[in-house]
């Protein structure tokens, strides 16, 4: 893929345990490869502003401080994940404002078979912390693959420090599918993402400023809509721990690895 691609997705949210609550929202990603120069219409762009772009210092470490495919690269070689090409699936700055609850760095091998996914979630207090999933034996990542890892971010103040989760990705051609099971002793969360690739195109970055108006700050305010309703619902506050010291976490021996500790 030399393109951008428009992912016009749908996004699922489904809380487990006594407090239940659930919502469906749209939402729009863009695909590409960001270690290449990509094709994409007039009004996209990367590293400079327009309607719709995509700034390599949002991905890769923290916020606004970012270093893009070279801090990925860093990752999955700390890990021994060989992968000839990267993507990135995010959502993009729209009228310069944005906000990634999650962002996937997608690693795939010369045949064309994806190695690792990294997982890199944001939340709403500035903090970010990634997962790096991978199979345990290093063989290639299938939808029928459930991917373990221990929850280290803080990320909703409805729900604890503990637990851990599953990933399933089942990336296509035409069509993305990713679902997060996040479980814990008294409930947790199912997420998903799932929606089909096109190519991106000036009416598409129209459209999805229509639809979808003021980006990043719909983003929060619907993150703090259904806060609301979980506090109205009667949901436990938890105050917000001390982030933590690490960048990444590996879903298979990765919390030992020298490189990944390293990796900011």
């Amino acid at each position: 893929m030399t393109g951008v691609e428009l992912v016009a997705a749908h996004t699922f949210h489904g809380r487990k345990g006594a407090v239940g609550n659930a919502f469906r929202y749209s939402v729009d990603f863009v695909m590409l490869e960001p270690e290449a120069t990509p094709a994409g219409p007039a009004l996209f762009s990367r590293n400079r502003a327009n309607l719709a772009c995509l700034r390599d210092r949002d991905h890769g470490g923290p916020p606004g401080q970012g270093r893009g495919a070279a801090w990925a690269r860093e990752v999955l070689e700390g890990a021994d994940v060989d992968a000839a090409r990267l993507e990135l699936l995010a959502q993009p700055r729209l009228l310069g404002h944005v906000f990634n609850p999650v962002s996937f760095w997608l690693a795939w091998d010369g045949q064309g078979a994806l190695r690792a996914v990294i997982a890199e979630v944001t939340n709403t207090f500035g903090d970010r912390h990634s997962y790096l999933c991978r199979r345990e034996d290093g063989a290639p990542i299938t939808p029928e693959d459930r991917i373990v890892a221990r929850k280290i971010l803080h990320v909703s103040p409805f729900q604890p420090q503990e637990g851990g989760y599953t990933f399933r990705f089942d990336i296509r051609p035409d069509r993305v599918g990713i679902w997060i099971d996040y479980d814990r002793a008294e409930g947790g969360l199912i997420a998903t993402l799932v929606g089909p690739r096109r190519p991106l195109t000036n009416a598409g970055v129209i459209r999805s400023a229509l639809r979808r108006p003021f980006g990043a700050r719909r983003v929060l305010a619907l993150i703090h809509w259904q806060a609301l309703k979980l506090w109205w619902k009667g949901a436990r506050y938890r105050d917000r721990p001390a982030p933590p010291a690490r960048a990444v976490t590996a879903s298979q021996g990765g919390e030992d690895g020298h490189m990944l500790k390293e990796v900011t």
